[in-house]
């Protein structure tokens, strides 16, 4: 099998297409938004105005196809009014009628979240599974941090790779309105 190479990435299309197909299937992002046609766009916001131009964003290929892609915040990355306002406006656009479910989530996982400087692995996703894409997304990633790192999984059969990189899960928390539950998980530097 042809070997995984992972490079930096800029480009908000092809990234927001990647994490489209990676999770189409994800418990979270089908309960923000049924409809997987906005799911693009959901990623498109995320990577735009939430995690915005200095973000870190790993794309994982193989013989030149990408594959993957992980989207990593440095700590102490805050949102300014400005971004503040466009992910409003594009989770309007994308979530349509379920954008309360957003601000739930968002409530949520600020509950649990470390107060002490960590990186935080907003994103990472597989469009072609089983041929360890995530593994060389997270070495690449976490040879690169110098400090704590968490993360949200969506999905309990993740959680097994994580802790191989020494993440621990710290809580579940299970989403209102019928949602799922979520394991957030700490890393120590």
């Amino acid at each position: 099998m042809p070997a995984i190479a992972v490079t930096s990435s800029h480009d908000r299309e092809l990234v927001s297409s990647l994490l489209a197909q990676a999770f189409v299937e994800d418990p979270v992002i089908r309960w923000l938004c049924p409809d997987p046609r906005h799911d693009k766009q959901i990623f498109h916001t995320l990577l735009r105005w939430v995690h915005g131009d200095a973000a870190s964003i790993d794309l994982a290929t193989r013989d030149g196809v990408p594959i993957g892609v992980a989207v990593w915040d440095a700590p102490g990355h805050r949102l300014t009014v400005t971004q503040q306002l466009g992910s409003v406006l594009g989770f309007v656009r994308a979530l349509r009628g379920r954008i309360r479910y957003g601000s739930i989530l968002e409530q949520e996982f600020g509950k649990v979240r470390p107060k002490e400087p960590h990186w935080y692995l907003g994103q990472v996703g597989a469009a072609v599974k089983g041929v360890g894409v995530g593994s060389a997304l997270l070495t690449t990633g976490l040879d690169r941090v110098d400090a704590p790192a968490y993360l949200e999984s969506s999905n309990e059969a993740n959680i097994p790779l994580y802790e191989r990189y020494g993440f621990v899960v710290t809580t579940e928390v299970t989403l209102p309105y019928g949602g799922p539950t979520v394991w957030p998980m700490y890393r120590r530097g």
